[in-house]
């Protein structure tokens, strides 16, 4: 089995596992993207807000690796909507990154309370996608109702909506409706790591049904999550700095779930995000400059 390239709705194919680099240091992303980039992998996801595009950059530019191979996915930060503000954020990303063209652009949050710039700021995106700057454009963090708003108010349909799941979260209506629309989703957070539901702190690594999986694969825990993914035909994007883990994270390609075992991994969805609701986030709390 082979690493699975996914087509989005446009024609461009992407690496369907790719690194993530949220909340990894600056000073560890860089060697984090050098092991990801020698170990095989050829997607990196970043955001300006994780405040670490330019050591993407440099890990890009060390790396024994074509730039023309790598699928380089960033997301404009809130503060940075509106049309000529997105604008803008793409050039202080592109600039950072050491890139003439970005191969993903999304809009990292919904912004409800100023859906007027979120709308404006993806018609910018539209307009790199059209001046050939971006080679597909999409969201994240976009409810079913957000993405019909934003459909209905723009002309070209997402490519991603990059949200939040895992098997303890498994998302079946945001699923449907990018689904519905012909959008890929895309995941973060993929491998859950520890989780509170009802109280009860229930750790993916010790579940009996991924362990039970990973004995039979002679795989872990986190293997058997990034395989479900995959198996489900989604994109993911787990995040680690340790070269180790980011080795034993891309070797999931050896091995695919029966269809029953993909159901068994469905069964652990608790309907319970555990993490912050995109739409609370507003300009006055989170709008943070983003830096030249």
């Amino acid at each position: 089995m082979t690493y699975p390239p996914v087509t989005l709705n446009n024609g461009v194919t992407m690496p369907a596992l790719g690194l993530g680099v949220y909340q990894s240091k600056p000073e560890e992303t860089t060697d984090a993207v050098v092991a990801a980039l020698n170990t095989g992998y050829r997607h990196i996801d970043t955001a300006a807000a994780y405040f670490n595009e330019i050591e993407v950059g440099e890990g890009l530019r060390r790396a024994d690796v074509d730039r023309a191979e790598v699928f380089v996915e960033t997301k404009l930060w809130i503060s940075d909507y509106g049309y000529d503000e997105a604008l803008h954020g793409f050039e202080k990303s592109a600039r950072k990154l050491g890139v003439d063209q970005i191969d993903l652009l999304l809009l990292h949050q919904p912004l409800p309370t100023h859906f007027d710039k979120t709308i404006a700021a993806y018609k910018a995106l539209e307009t790199l996608l059209a001046d050939g700057r971006v080679r597909a454009i999409g969201v994240s963090n976009q409810s079913p109702e957000e993405l019909d708003r934003l459909i209905g108010e723009t002309s070209i349909v997402p490519a991603v909506n990059q949200i939040q799941l895992h098997p303890y979260y498994t998302q079946p209506e945001w699923r449907a409706a990018n689904d519905k629309h012909g959008i890929l989703t895309q995941c973060w957070s993929p491998i859950a790591g520890a989780y509170t539901y009802n109280g009860n702190e229930k750790n993916p690594f010790t579940e009996p049904v991924l362990v039970q999986l990973g004995e039979k694969y002679a795989k872990t825990p986190a293997q058997i999550m990034l395989r479900w993914h995959l198996d489900h035909g989604f994109s993911a994007i787990p995040k680690s700095v340790k070269p180790e883990r980011i080795r034993e994270n891309f070797d999931v390609f050896d091995f695919a779930l029966t269809p029953d075992e993909i159901a068994s991994i469905d069964a652990l969805d608790t309907g319970v995000s555990g993490s912050i609701d995109p739409d609370s986030l507003t300009l006055e709390d989170h709008g943070w400059p983003i830096p030249e």
